[in-house]
């Protein structure tokens, strides 16, 4: 069911209240009978997203040149910190070793956990790569927050215009744990498959929709949520709309609906023919206390942080961006966002917050929930520019502080 129409017609109506579709510039048309110049159009659709990634970068290398110099003051290992630390290690271990053939019962040690796509493209490219370790899990996490900041943008325009879209992606890039986007985590990669996954949907793409969910499934294990948004929207779409049939687009909706979950299906279909069990994945997060009670154990834990004498710094910030994220999706659904976005962040959110697993890495795992800062770049986008870099440069200035904490004061993972 698609947002509004395809990039290639030049009007959309305006509906009277939610977001307000917006249609990219039209493109001029190829010659009769010559292909369509793809290079060409991507290098335009790319000089058209640049205010969006330059503002990325900008506020990007700002943190990143804070952390370093904080780093160096401390004479901490910056490589070490960004490309082989913590997860960063895991999935290294994983792209030269390979996964684990036996659950054991050992806590906090079975990589199955650990969602293949990353540290298969980590072992591609250390064919290319080899050396320093690491840096090709650094590289992709780069580049793929680029993609993300591109695919961020693009929902954002689509939705309210241009200049929310830039805003969307600066915000992005200036969450608090925003530092992770430029290590060897997931993060970037799953963030940058979800939002062009979104982005697809929203143009009716939705084969390239599936496909792009189903490498989500590969790489997160929330990446259950993007997949329900897609074959969701596009059942829903094969029921609500039938001339679908007419236009011969039901078998595509119906092909992305059905690709859309395979990635997630197939890894953990895999883990339980590995360990002899079905529930074998399932058996694996139990090792590692990931397992949903409904969001018991986060209250508990946020009860005990409120009522602590002395909390942890970090602690409080992953507490407030929960409460924050909580509050922003309350704000979604009044905004009447579309449906893919609703339920891709109302799934990631229900996971984050219903789980009795580690706390400390709940704002780490909101970061793909980009939607959530659609009402926050709304607002920026219809404020004065001043207020608008102002409320940015805080952002920033915020994100730099606590990404160091998060490496170099908080001792313990991100």
């Amino acid at each position: 069911m698609p947002y509004g129409p395809s990039p290639e017609t030049s009007t959309a109506s305006v509906p009277a209240a939610g977001p307000r579709i917006v249609s990219p510039a039209r493109r001029p048309r190829s010659a009769p009978g010559r292909p369509p110049d793809r290079p060409a159009r991507v290098a335009r659709a790319l000089r058209h997203a640049s205010p969006a990634l330059l503002a990325y970068a900008a506020v990007r290398l700002f943190g990143a040149l804070v952390f370093a110099l904080w780093a160096r003051g401390e004479r901490r290992d910056v490589w070490h910190l960004l490309a082989e630390s913590w997860d960063c290690d895991w999935y290294l271990k994983i792209a030269d070793q390979g996964y684990a053939h036996t659950l054991g019962t050992q806590v906090d040690a079975n990589n199955l956990a650990f969602f293949p796509l990353h540290s298969l493209l980590i072992r591609a490219g250390s064919l290319v790569v080899p050396e320093p370790r690491g840096a090709v899990g650094l590289a992709v996490s780069v580049g793929c927050s680029f993609l993300a900041a591109w695919g961020i943008f693009a929902v954002g325009e689509r939705l309210y215009g241009r200049r929310t879209g830039v805003l969307l992606a600066a915000l992005w890039g200036s969450l608090p744990v925003a530092l992770v986007q430029w290590m060897g985590y997931t993060e970037s990669l799953f963030t940058a498959l979800a939002a062009w996954s979104l982005y697809a949907v929203l143009t009716g793409r939705w084969i390239w929709a599936g496909a792009l969910a189903a490498l989500a499934g590969l790489t997160r294990p929330t990446g259950v949520a993007l997949a329900a948004a897609v074959s969701l929207t596009a059942l829903l779409a094969l029921v609500r709309r039938r001339g679908l049939l007419r236009r011969g687009e039901a078998p595509r909706a119906l092909l992305g609906a059905l690709l859309a979950p395979l990635g997630w299906l197939s890894y953990v279909g895999w883990v339980g023919l590995r360990l002899g069990r079905w529930d074998g994945y399932f058996a694996v997060q139990e090792l590692w206390h990931n397992e949903w009670d409904g969001g018991v154990g986060t209250w508990r834990t946020v009860r005990d942080l409120l009522s602590a004498q002395r909390p942890q710094l970090f602690l409080i910030m992953v507490t407030a961006t929960l409460l924050a994220s909580a509050v922003l999706y309350v704000l979604s659904v009044g905004d009447r966002q579309p449906l893919p976005l609703l339920v891709f962040t109302g799934l990631l959110l229900l996971i984050v917050l219903g789980s009795k697993g580690v706390y400390f890495p709940r704002a780490r795992f909101l970061l793909p929930g980009f939607p959530l800062l659609l009402p926050l770049a709304v607002a920026l986008a219809r404020a004065r520019t001043q207020v608008a870099v102002t409320v940015l440069t805080a952002a920033a200035l915020t994100s730099a502080a606590f990404g160091g904490h998060m490496l170099l004061a908080w001792m313990g993972p991100p």
